[in-house]
């Protein structure tokens, strides 16, 4: 019996140790097992019973609660007085008590339900288990091995559960491969019938992060200090660095040595970009940075819409816009300023027009305060009813028509001027007449022309016609504008 008990408990051993699992959590799973065996069989339905293996020994032992009543009925539920105060000194009628009731055997079916019981309680214990270290690896970096290629996602190998590799996480630019190892970064970790669920990407801008942090030491102690990231990942990464110790370079630390530091994680990243600039504090010197490797001639913001105008020289403006305005999109989220940039040409041109509409502006108000000016109309204005409405109205006192208006402004004035009908203008096909058809050439001379057909002249005589009618109307516009 001792030796069935010492291999009893080395089979417990070795089944934690398969399983990667604590030894009490397998006893615990196992004795959840026994009590479902024992409890088909041998006590009554929904009666309260608990196992307990001795972690030395290996003995089981099996306790069945009883209620505490003078004369029993149903020894299976029920403890007489005089029992139960052999076990326990103080029991009254009505308690519940706890009493050993270790059956000989549970037969074949009860020894199935136990394993079946055990085998259930070990994968809920290995899920938690597996769930509990996944979530203290949340936004953290895990390197994973490509099991399967789906339609709508990726499945990796993690070793003890899969990730999900959804196809908003994957990057446009990278080709996967079954077998192939991936560094991910772990976004979420949610519990499921199935087990814990792993999403990770590609993608996100904290995966560079944690590479920066894995490469640069400066980085991980703290001497240099992360500002902020803007990532399009598979194109083109920006990086703003600041030194939180005085004689480190932010920029070169993450550089590194001809590079070798950069290169590593653009290895990674399979050929992304990754420009990495100084953080300032003062906005202008900071989104005259994140431009790079535009140059940039002057930087003008706007606290309160915070909004900023970058004025560039021509031949930078499609560097600092990017391709497809890359370069300026990512700016604008590394800084977190809307950016709008503008060329040297560009930015003097509006200014210019700026300038002429504050300079007509200020003219008009300046005509609109002007003092009154006495003006007398040599003759009375009759050109037009609008311009006689407009007299009546400047002098409402005026005894007959044409007397002259008193206190005329400069507006009112040009008003007037406006209002005088301009000379009418006469399209070109109204002075110059039509097109004289020329004759046909397969006409017969002398023959009469016949019924119904039109009378053509000589091209001699329409030209006469036509040099005399130009004239005359020539005549008359010139006596139009005299």
């Amino acid at each position: 019996m001792a030796k069935m008990k010492s291999e009893f408990m080395l089979a417990i051993t070795q089944l934690a140790a398969e399983k990667n699992l604590p030894r009490e959590v397998v006893l615990e799973a196992v004795e959840a097992g026994l009590a479902s065996a024992f409890r088909k069989n041998n006590f009554a339905a929904n009666q309260t019973i608990s196992v307990r293996i001795n972690p030395n020994t290996g003995e089981v032992t099996v306790y069945a609660e009883k209620t505490v009543v003078e004369t029993v009925t149903d020894p299976r539920r029920e403890l007489s007085l005089d029992a139960a105060k052999r076990t326990k000194k103080g029991i009254k009628l009505g308690d519940a008590i706890e009493v050993e009731a270790t059956p000989k055997d549970a037969g074949r079916i009860a020894a199935q339900t136990a394993k079946q019981v055990v085998l259930q309680r070990l994968r809920e214990a290995e899920r938690e288990l597996v769930f509990e270290e996944f979530s203290e690896l949340e936004s953290e970096i895990i390197t994973g091995i490509v099991q399967r290629i789906e339609p709508r996602q990726i499945i990796l190998d993690l070793g003890k559960t899969e990730g999900i590799l959804a196809n908003p996480e994957q990057v446009r630019t990278e080709h996967y491969r079954v077998g192939q190892r991936l560094k991910v970064y772990l976004m979420e970790v949610h519990r499921t019938n199935r087990g814990p669920q792993v999403l990770v990407s590609r993608t996100h801008r904290n995966l560079l992060r944690r590479l920066l942090e894995l490469e640069v030491p400066e980085i991980h102690s703290g001497a240099v200090e992360l500002k902020s990231i803007a990532r399009e990942a598979g194109y083109r990464s920006k990086i703003a660095v600041e030194a939180r110790q005085s004689g480190v370079d932010p920029v070169g630390s993450c550089v590194g040595l001809r590079g070798i530091r950069i290169q590593n994680i653009v290895s990674e990243l399979n050929g992304e970009k990754i420009d990495i600039m100084e953080w300032h504090p003062d906005p202008a010197t900071f989104i005259a940075n994140a431009l790079s490797p535009a140059q940039v001639v002057s930087v003008e913001v706007a606290e309160e819409e915070k909004t900023a105008t970058v004025v560039v020289p021509d031949r930078q403006l499609s560097l600092a816009i990017g391709k497809e305005g890359q370069n300026a999109r990512l700016a604008a989220k590394l800084t977190g300023w809307r950016i709008d940039i503008k060329s040297v040409s560009a930015a003097e041109a509006e200014k210019a027009a700026l300038a002429e509409r504050a300079s007509v502006e200020i003219a008009l108000e300046e005509a609109i305060t002007e003092e009154p000016l006495q003006v007398e109309l040599a003759e009375p204005v009759t050109q037009a009813p609008q311009i006689e409405e407009y007299v009546e109205l400047l002098a409402p006192g005026g005894e007959e028509e044409g007397l002259p208006i008193e206190e005329v402004t400069p507006i009112e004035e040009a008003l007037v001027e406006i209002a005088e009908p301009a000379p009418q203008l006469r399209f070109a096909e109204e002075i110059f007449p039509a097109r004289v058809a020329k004759p046909d050439k397969k006409a017969k001379k002398g023959k009469g022309k016949k019924e119904g057909e039109e009378e053509v002249s000589r091209p001699k005589k329409v030209r006469q016609i036509q040099e005399a009618y130009i004239k005359d109307e020539y005549d008359e516009l010139e006596e139009m504008v005299k």
